[in-house]
């Protein structure tokens, strides 16, 4: 039996939602949002990142991620350095607390979900990544479709 066209965008919808506030009751205790825990952790390679990577990477938009940043230079977490490649940018590396306060996360993150995973299964849950990954790249990509949303309604309106 086929499936409605939305519900896999609801149950999709539906475990997002779940996991990201299994997950902010985590971060909770250390007055984490879920936004700064993926900012931590991208920050967390030591490579130093601009502001639209990391607005990129946290799903949030360009100016709440300066925000964001903000605060977590007011924490000591983050500090700015200009980008020595290109002076017009600049970009965000963890401080010495900031790379204490990633690992003190990581390791409850990591916890959170040692309680929930074996529940998935091992086999499954690779599964699932491999295939939720694979949803992402085909809709990034456009879904590979060679005709767009408009000339697609305008042959539907023949």
């Amino acid at each position: 039996m086929a499936r409605r066209p939305q519900e896999l965008l609801r149950l999709l919808t539906r475990a997002e939602r779940l996991a990201a506030r299994r997950l902010q009751s985590v971060l909770e205790e250390f007055d984490c949002s879920v936004e700064a825990w993926w900012v931590l952790d991208l920050l967390s390679d030591g490579h130093g990142h601009h502001m639209t990577a990391l607005a990129d990477h946290a799903f949030m938009p360009a100016p709440s991620a300066t925000k964001l940043i903000d605060q977590l230079v007011d924490q000591n977490l983050v500090f700015r350095r200009v980008d020595p490649v290109d002076r017009r940018r600049v970009l965000a590396y963890l401080t010495p607390r900031g790379m204490e306060r990633r690992q003190q996360l990581l390791r409850e993150v990591r916890a959170d979900r040692a309680e929930w995973e074996p529940l998935l299964g091992e086999e499954r849950g690779e599964r699932l990544e491999v295939l939720l990954d694979r949803l992402a790249d085909v809709l990034e990509d456009g879904g590979g479709a060679t005709t767009t949303r408009a000339e697609r309604a305008v042959e539907r309106g023949r």
